[in-house]
């Protein structure tokens, strides 16, 4: 079978490798059907990413049909449409014990640490595979899993009805945590650099929203908040001095949350914490949080329809990557197809 493989900074190829096979802990085989590029993604093809290990295999927002199943496995069988979980766990350490496998102590991510699902098919065990509902297409589906990391953000941040949020980026992370917290809050400010990005932010629940390319994002957000600044940040861009640029963002016993893995270095003052009482904290991945993303879906809370904007078969792989490096501001989210007719097909390259 195929598989795309990083095989280090910049130099990524189509590998050949054996078909998996079940076992009694990979005890379900899945055929990819199709799989998101993550901004994670990005920073292992770039090396900009703190935690990678390469080779690998890349690719955790993944989407599949059930091939096989093994004596072992229940409640799955041939034929069922799934999503994968991308956290795995060992279930015993410190943060495992405390109900937060997410950042397990011996945490294993696909596509970061182990292999992940950019290949034709991928064997993992039944019970982290996530039945889909029939009403979503298999290229929707893929958002599923950055729902969760939303979700996740929002959960940690303690969002609440009250607080006025300020969302710094909005590509296909910062769109869903808009997609989660319009649920939460009215008052949400945007702010990126691409008008085109922010209009349709508007379109989707931003009350408020900043060009940082031509405005002062502190200046407009405490302006946008009667002088006191958000209650809640959530850095969705990860890059150049977002993080310094939410401290300062962020009004009194504010919240910040911080969701990116590269290795860029901040300058921080303490007094900017301090003197506000800010919490920060990070959000990584998702805590169990599929089985609730993909019940919104169901209830009709959650649309994750016309998210995908971009589709690449798997074998175009450095098109793709080549084309979300060209900053191209229709890009929302780009997907690699692994089969002709799977799901309902979205804007295509």
């Amino acid at each position: 079978m195929k598989a795309i493989q990083v095989v280090s900074p910049k130099n990524i190829k189509i590998i050949q490798q054996e078909k998996p096979s079940v076992d009694s802990r990979n005890n379900v085989l899945v055929k990819m059907t199709a799989a998101g590029i993550c901004g994670s993604d990005g920073t292992i093809y770039h090396g900009t990413n703190a935690i990678v290990t390469y080779p690998r295999i890349i690719g955790h927002e993944m989407v599949g049909v059930v091939e096989e199943t093994a004596v072992s496995a229940k409640n799955l069988k041939p034929g069922d449409r799934v999503i994968i979980n991308q956290v795995v766990s060992c279930g015993h350490c410190y943060p495992c014990k405390k109900g937060r496998n997410n950042v397990c102590d011996n945490l294993k991510v696909r596509g970061v640490h182990i292999d992940g699902g950019f290949r034709e098919y991928i064997a993992v065990p039944e019970s982290d595979c996530y039945l889909l509902p029939g009403c979503i297409s298999d290229q929707d589906a893929v958002m599923i899993e950055p729902a969760t990391i939303a979700i996740q953000a929002c959960t940690r941040a303690r969002l609440a009805d009250d607080d006025m949020l300020l969302i710094l980026g909005y590509g296909a992370l910062g769109s869903s945590v808009l997609r989660i917290a319009r649920l939460l809050t009215n008052h949400i400010i945007v702010a990126c650099r691409t008008d085109e990005k922010l209009e349709n932010a508007r379109k989707n629940g931003a009350l408020h929203t900043i060009n940082v390319n031509k405005e002062d994002l502190t200046e407009k957000v405490y302006e946008y908040t009667e002088g006191h600044g958000a209650t809640v940040s959530i850095d969705a861009a990860n890059s150049g001095n977002s993080l310094p640029d939410l401290l300062k963002a962020t009004g009194n016993a504010g919240r910040v949350m911080v969701l990116g893995l590269t290795s860029n270095h901040f300058q921080v003052s303490p007094s900017l914490i301090t003197a506000k009482e800010l919490d920060v904290r990070g959000s990584r991945l998702q805590n169990q949080m599929f089985t609730k993303a993909i019940r919104m879906v169901q209830e009709g809370t959650l649309d994750l329809k016309g998210s995908v904007s971009h589709t690449f078969p798997f074998t175009k792989v450095q098109e793709a990557f080549d084309f979300i490096d060209s900053h191209d501001p229709s890009i929302r989210k780009v997907v690699l197809t692994f089969e002709d007719g799977a799901g309902l097909p979205p804007e295509t390259v």
